[in-house]
């Protein structure tokens, strides 16, 4: 299990290195003044940002994980430090699924800023 969390660690920031509020969609930009695009675009930035429950997703998720973690430790017949093993590896991951839906959204709330300012968002 030990060679297993540096492995699981990398998954973790991998996924939750996501966009998230700093996501810039794939808008129509014909007839679209580019300057009030920007202006727009960080203002809905701020907002998704100022909005979204990222870090409660995350801290929600890694306590669920380190229970399921754990008792899959338990279940499986590991010892102390491998059942700690296994908390601590399915802390990593559901922190990282807590996270991912945080960036999730944070960008849905950023495009959906966008389409209610009049942009066409294409993604």
């Amino acid at each position: 299990m030990r060679s297993f969390i540096p492995l699981i660690s990398l998954v973790a920031v991998t996924v939750v290195g996501c966009a998230g509020a700093d996501v810039r969609p794939v808008v129509d930009m014909k007839n679209v003044n580019t300057a009030a695009y920007e202006k727009d675009l960080q203002e809905c930035q701020s907002y998704a940002k100022e909005q979204s429950g990222m870090g409660s997703g995350a801290a929600k998720g890694a306590g669920a994980g380190a229970v399921v973690g754990g008792l899959l430790g338990l279940v499986t017949g590991g010892n102390t430090s491998g059942i700690a093993q296994a908390a601590g590896a399915g802390a990593v991951i559901g922190g990282a699924g807590g996270a991912y839906s945080g960036n999730q959204s944070q960008e849905a709330i950023v495009k959906r800023c966008l389409s209610g300012r009049g942009y066409k968002v294409l993604n």
